[in-house]
């Protein structure tokens, strides 16, 4: 079950996400659960290994929106320089970019398991 207590210690700055939710702490649980059962992460990673750009940017800037105002800092912090190098169109690898994002997805989505 996913707390505040869990979210703290996962690194995400819910004081922060708390007062952008109205200060209602379980409305603010409740959108952190949408944004895991969101499928942004399946379409970053399906654009990605299209390599269309557009798309993966699409999908990054919808996943660092979400993020953000959430203040899940250890997704947000990574997902906010993979959508300024998608932005630029950037030609690279991002491999080891949105693996740093799953990574901490998958660790987020077992907080709330």
């Amino acid at each position: 079950m996913l707390t505040i207590e869990k979210l703290k210690e996962f690194g995400a700055n819910t004081d922060e996400g708390i007062s952008r939710c109205m200060g209602n702490e379980e409305f603010y649980l409740k959108m952190v659960k949408m944004m895991l059962d969101d499928n942004a992460m399946d379409k970053l990673k399906a654009a990605l290994d299209e390599n269309d750009l557009d798309k993966a940017f699409e999908a990054a800037h919808s996943l660092k929106g979400v993020t953000g105002n959430l203040s899940m800092t250890p997704i947000s912090e990574p997902t906010i320089e993979i959508t300024e190098l998608l932005r630029a169109r950037t030609q690279m690898d991002y491999s080891d970019l949105f693996e740093k994002i799953s990574t901490e997805w998958d660790k987020l989505k077992a907080l709330a398991d």
